[in-house]
């Protein structure tokens, strides 16, 4: 089969509808209705991306519990003592309580900062860049000017890693359609870089977008690249129609092509 821009199209309007969000960590930002709320949850979600999504629902679904309704008031309003007694003994894969102690206070200190992840984000945007990621790797630095441990949740900005559960949170923050909630203004969707797991790497490979052998930073970019020429303002429309594949038994790829609506 030919993949041109009519199949992406048409597996975009079959697929992009919150029928087939879940099992899915995005499905915890329709909780809220304040975008600040959405961004700090969406990104304590995305950076415990990482495992079967049976765990990760489990471990995002217990802290974002614990935060309560408003995620953004309980960061800044936090303390040691109250970080201590809310998650102390947790425990999920490679991440102790203590890393993620680190992470909300690390996120209690930008926004105190900036006023908003996406002000923090935006501060670090240069003109002339071609996508996020100058600004991802800037901003992934602040956090780490903080203190703590935050590797097992947020990556190293430096290396070749492709910053998967970071570009993940970018695009439900950038992107606005039935599936990404968006809301953030200061980055274009034109900039968002795909948010590359295993199954849209050998989805990619085997569709010639890289021939890379590695899902890493190169690979991310250049099959960002390759969707561009399908959807040059948005790249990354297509990553959750694609990903479903991976995540839902019983979804096939290409629905209903021999008989398109």
């Amino acid at each position: 089969m030919r993949i041109n821009k009519a199949v992406f199209e048409r597996i975009y309007r079959h697929y992009n509808r919150r029928e087939y969000v879940s099992p899915d960590p995005l499905q915890f930002l329709y909780r809220y209705r304040a975008l600040q709320d959405r961004e700090a949850a969406g990104f304590i979600a995305a950076c415990l991306a990482y495992g079967s999504v049976a765990q990760i629902l489990k471990a995002a679904g217990f802290v974002l519990d614990k935060m309560g309704p408003n995620p953004r008031d309980y960061i800044v309003n936090s303390t040691p003592a109250r970080l201590k007694k809310d998650f102390n003994g947790f425990y999920y894969r490679f991440t102790r309580d203590t890393q993620l102690r680190a992470l909300l206070a690390a996120l209690k200190t930008v926004i105190s900062r900036h006023g908003s992840l996406e002000k923090c984000f935006a501060s670090h945007c240069l003109p002339g860049e071609d996508t996020v990621f100058p600004a991802l790797q800037g901003f992934i630095r602040e956090l780490y000017s903080c203190g703590g441990d935050l590797s097992t949740l947020v990556p190293s900005p430096d290396g070749t890693s492709a910053l998967k559960r970071l570009n993940l949170w970018l695009r439900w923050m950038v992107r606005s359609d039935n599936v990404d909630p968006g809301g953030w203004k200061a980055v274009p969707p034109s900039k968002l870089v795909v948010p590359l797991d295993v199954h849209m790497f050998r989805a990619c490979r085997s569709l010639g977008f890289t021939k890379r052998r590695a899902a890493g930073r190169d690979a991310a970019l250049e099959i960002t690249r390759a969707f561009g020429r399908f959807s040059p303002e948005d790249p990354v429309k297509y990553d959750f129609c694609l990903t479903r594949f991976g995540i839902r038994d019983g979804v096939t790829p290409f629905p209903a092509l021999s008989n398109p609506r």
